[in-house]
């Protein structure tokens, strides 16, 4: 199962990557015609596209006469079914990631030490529920990601003035109100499992960044220019205190996003509604053609036939190698709806139950794409040689299967 998950997401790296790179280009260079709250959403399209590009195909269940051909020798080597050190050292990485950022987390909740208050002047619109300080922060920051909760430093009412502490929590409440913390986790998850891909930690980068920048605007939208200012002058105060660390947790960032949030609080509401519509439309033929081409794909796999995902090559046994013997085994068998295989038998051999045994031994690790409906009676016919000489002549339906 891990082979086959490993596959796969090497698989989906360039979709990923043009969908991630997207996501990057606009933040760094067209939020000024586009908004960031519009791109911002438009980072839901990442999950939309990998749905449509991994729907389950519908095959209907091969006749017999379709046969696919693999031809195996005992001198060769074949990366992807027997040598397992990239997969072991892919999931190493990744756990090792994962413990990192589960420890960063656990030391950061451990040192919180929250104590709850109530506060004096509430922002009306807050659907903050429930507020604490700490002396373990210098910033607001909101805790939790499904029972979100306010944390302020102890010296909030010194640090901000009443009018931009309305402001700022205004800001907060708009990521609790968003679950902007669980949203950070799932990206950050994603991030993790294609953490040999820098364009996912740009990507991760932007997203953050338009987060920031989304709630921004939201809460400055139809607020006066002294609010901008005040605004203004919070986020640099912030920004000046705010730590940088790999956390799902909303902070305020560094010097030069505060300055790319001050430029675009400068030109807030400046957007154009053509750029918009456009990337829509652009988007909106992406997934189209995603889906037709998806569709297509499918066709064309009713038609011929089904490959498998992953390929374990069968051991040349050591006493046929030794007496130079060639042969094959034509194997009937069925894969399930998860796409493994079943009810393995030897149809023909020759020579007769010299090669049996491997094959079958062999095609039981083999892992088709799932499936709704399953195939039955699947013919594959795997061809002994002690070289490709010895090989009867290859057919387009042949692969080699290297051991």
């Amino acid at each position: 199962m891990s082979h086959t998950f490993f596959i796969w997401l090497i698989e989906q790296q360039f979709l990923l990557s043009a969908l991630l790179l997207t996501i990057v280009l606009l933040e760094r260079f067209f939020l000024k015609a586009l908004s960031p709250s519009f791109v911002y959403k438009l980072v839901l399209i990442i999950p939309f596209a990998m749905m449509i590009s991994n729907l389950p195909d519908s095959f209907k269940p091969l006749q017999n006469n379709q046969i696919s051909y693999y031809l195996i020798s005992p001198n060769t080597n074949y990366l992807s079914s027997d040598n397992w050190e990239w997969v072991y050292a892919y999931f190493a990485i990744t756990i090792l990631l994962l413990v990192y950022i589960l420890i960063v987390h656990m030391r950061f909740i451990g040192k919180l030490d929250l104590c709850p208050i109530a506060l004096k002047n509430p922002f009306k619109g807050s659907n903050v529920n429930s507020t604490f300080v700490s002396n373990a922060i210098k910033t607001p920051m909101v805790i939790g990601l499904f029972n979100s909760k306010l944390a302020l430093p102890t010296n909030y009412d010194k640090q901000f003035t009443e009018n931009s502490l309305t402001l700022i929590l205004e800001h907060e409440s708009i990521h609790i109100q968003r679950k902007d913390n669980l949203s950070n986790s799932l990206f950050l998850l994603l991030t993790v499992l294609l953490w040999f891909n820098p364009i996912a930690w740009l990507a991760y980068g932007s997203f953050r960044r338009l987060q920031e920048l989304s709630c921004d605007e939201r809460v400055l939208n139809n607020k006066t220019i002294e609010q901008h200012i005040l605004y203004s002058k919070a986020l640099v105060s912030c920004a000046a205190k705010s730590p940088a660390t790999l956390m799902a947790y909303s902070h305020y960032g560094d010097k030069n996003m505060i300055l790319q949030r001050l430029t675009h609080i400068k030109h807030n509401g400046k957007n154009s509604k053509i750029a918009k519509s456009g990337l829509l439309l652009a988007a909106a033929c992406m997934l189209s053609t995603l889906a037709i081409a998806k569709s297509a794909t499918q066709e064309e796999s009713k038609a011929d036939h089904v490959a498998p995902i992953l390929r374990v090559a069968p051991a040349y046994p050591a006493h046929a190698a030794e007496k130079g013997v060639s042969g094959s085994v034509v194997l009937k068998f069925d894969i399930t709806s998860t796409g493994t295989t079943s009810n393995i038998s030897v149809v023909n051999s020759t020579p007769e139950g010299i090669f049996d045994r491997e094959a079958k031994k062999s095609l039981a690790k083999w892992q088709y794409n799932p499936s709704a409906q399953g195939h039955q009676n699947v013919l594959v016919q795997l061809d002994f040689a002690i070289d490709s000489e010895a090989a009867i002549a290859p057919s387009p339906e042949r692969a080699k299967v290297i051991n």
